[in-house]
């Protein structure tokens, strides 16, 4: 497993498991780093899934198949609780910046994160808002829009 940790946001997760712009290099970057996320990740990516197989972007099987996936990958992951701390820290993002809800909470996790353990994380994202407003924080920032 990699020693260096770096935070993935969920629009990263998801090219793990669909193809779609920047899915290899969002799969190149999760076997090179640790995976930090928030405990909302995988509600997250099960509904962008979800919402995938309503419109007919992903086949029944392909859904139930991905789920799967996430079952075992999941030992791998270290999900950041969502906690007060966090929920605080993310009300004072979203009251700084254009963050919605869910990215404040993303952007928040990885900021608590960081300042409890010492560990400096980079913010992997495909999310134009978390970019904008992680240049504003001590996060290196991995770019994959």
């Amino acid at each position: 497993m990699p020693a260096v940790w770096a935070y993935f946001d969920t629009s990263v997760l998801v090219k793990r498991y669909v193809r779609e712009t920047g899915s290899p290099r969002a799969r190149a970057l999760l076997r090179q780093y640790r995976f930090l996320s928030s405990a909302i990740a995988p509600l997250e990516v099960v509904s962008a899934l979800r919402r995938r197989r309503a419109i007919g972007e992903l086949a029944e099987k392909d859904f139930f198949a991905i789920l799967s996936r996430i079952r075992k990958d999941r030992v791998y992951w270290e999900l950041v609780e969502v906690s007060p701390l966090v929920l605080s820290r993310a009300e004072e993002l979203i009251r700084e910046t254009a963050l919605r809800t869910l990215d404040a909470v993303h952007l928040a996790s990885a900021l608590v994160f960081q300042t409890a353990s010492g560990i400096r994380v980079s913010l992997i994202t495909a999310d134009a808002r978390q970019r904008e407003a992680a240049g504003r924080w001590a996060l290196d920032l991995v770019w994959l829009g």
